[in-house]
């Protein structure tokens, strides 16, 4: 299925989770935020979430600068 990540097309596994779609796009483990058709997905929730078909995922990467 074609999921749209940060605005371009990705092709996943059917059942890709958010989780697993983070992964791909960094190693960071905290400061990340996602959101799923524009609704935020708590981190709790990113292993049980599933991507559907069409879906637009917006991953941000919290930055310190100054």
């Amino acid at each position: 299925m074609i999921v749209t990540i940060n605005g371009a097309a990705h092709e996943v596994a059917d059942g890709t989770t958010v989780a697993q779609a983070v992964q791909t796009l960094t190693s960071a483990t905290t400061g990340v935020a996602v959101a799923v058709n524009d609704e935020v997905v708590t981190r709790s929730a990113w292993e049980t979430t599933a991507l559907g078909d069409s879906d637009r995922v917006e991953i941000l990467t919290a930055v310190q600068g100054g």
